[in-house]
């Protein structure tokens, strides 16, 4: 997080992207180019085992406004629009899907030293209105994140976090899907020279009364290329390397391993993002 409390989509986002960010089981390709005027053109395809899906954004900044629309191999359409800083710590984003008709939204962020607010509403007749605000500083902070639905007068999100920030150590607590889900998370820097962390999350659920709880650690092994391992508590197990063969250019490989049934072809997934 940087100054303040940041957003509610901040709290536990340090042990998510330790456990979840890059792991992949499919075979993915992203290759990004730009043009004189400074658009920059991105194509990507994925390979999820017999099925192909592709698509083509470009993105245009202006100063503080930043232009993306994106087209997918099902011909939807997705637009939007940022405009970075209108005023000191706000941010406006505007984006909608064709041919949905119901997907037009307008979010409005602000960040101050000690709250952190964000607001979004669709643009229909009966829209979908979210909240989510964070109140503290650089070490505590605590917030809510709801959703209303106009149409049927009901909160479809209700949820609540904490966090707690200290030089190096990360930990969280939130309570979702309205009361029935308990997650708490934390995220240790070991050595913030090689990159070195640890992170683990336990995830109840009240109505099922099952535990999910997954530990793993990152370690750059030297500056070019990062390790990462997890393991849950249903003995799955992964791992991936990461390699930055040149500058924001990144070659991703990874595995996962059901260690309760070996006997099972290990899942193994790629990456390749070239940038030039």
């Amino acid at each position: 997080m940087g100054k303040g409390p940041g957003l509610y989509s901040d709290i536990g986002k340090k042990a998510r992207d330790l456990l979840y960010k890059d792991y992949q089981a499919d075979h993915k390709f992203t290759l990004t180019t730009y043009t004189s005027n400074g658009v920059a053109i991105t194509s990507s395809g994925t390979k999820k085992g017999e099925l192909l899906l592709g698509d083509v954004s470009t993105e245009l900044k202006n100063k503080n406004i930043t232009t993306n629309v994106k087209v997918d191999t099902h011909s939807n359409l997705f637009a939007t629009v940022t405009v970075d800083e209108p005023a000191p710590g706000l941010k406006s984003i505007f984006s909608f899907k064709i041919p949905d008709q119901r997907s037009g939204k307008v979010e409005l962020q602000y960040q101050h030293e000690y709250a952190g607010i964000s607001t979004s509403i669709g643009l229909t007749a009966n829209p979908l209105v979210n909240f989510s605000g964070v109140v503290g500083n650089n070490s505590v902070a605590v917030g809510t994140d709801l959703s209303f639905d106009t149409a049927s007068g009901n909160f479809t999100k209700l949820n609540a976090g904490l966090s707690f920030t200290h030089s190096d150590l990360i930990a969280s607590l939130t309570l979702n899907d309205k009361g029935d889900t308990l997650n708490a998370s934390y995220y240790h820097t070991v050595s913030a020279l090689t990159n070195t962390s640890v992170g683990a999350e336990l995830t109840h659920s009240f109505s099922s009364n099952e535990n999910t709880l997954t530990i793993g650690t990152q370690h750059t092994l030297d500056p070019l290329t990062t390790v990462k391992a997890r393991v849950n508590n249903y003995g799955r197990a992964s791992a991936l390397i990461q390699h930055e063969w040149r500058p924001k250019s990144l070659f991703t490989i990874s595995g996962e391993v059901d260690t309760r049934a070996i006997e099972k072809s290990a899942k193994v997934g790629l990456a390749l993002a070239l940038k030039p």
